[in-house]
């Protein structure tokens, strides 16, 4: 089984462009909700996570919080081996 991982954000917002860089520079493939594009899954967002707030990142359909949420997990090391492969 892979790990999904999805991101709800803007193409503005600069907190969801460090957590897509982030994914990208570990080479994750990722469901990217772009909520300026796509304004009903701000909806979809609201209720899986219980925030409003940018960005969302949910890893394996679990909510892992927002950018300061998922730099935590980096500097506790954990964030990598939760986007391994869980097979």
């Amino acid at each position: 089984m892979t790990v999904k991982v999805e991101i709800y954000g803007t193409s503005s917002c600069r907190k969801c462009t460090n957590v897509r860089e982030l994914l990208g520079e570990r080479k994750v493939e990722y469901i990217d909700y772009m909520i300026d594009l796509m304004p009903l899954e701000k909806d979809t967002m609201i209720r899986r996570s219980g925030r409003k707030n940018y960005p969302q990142l949910f890893i394996n359909d679990e909510h892992i919080g927002g950018e300061k949420e998922v730099m935590q997990l980096v500097l506790d090391g954990k964030l990598d081996s939760l986007l391994k492969n869980n097979l």
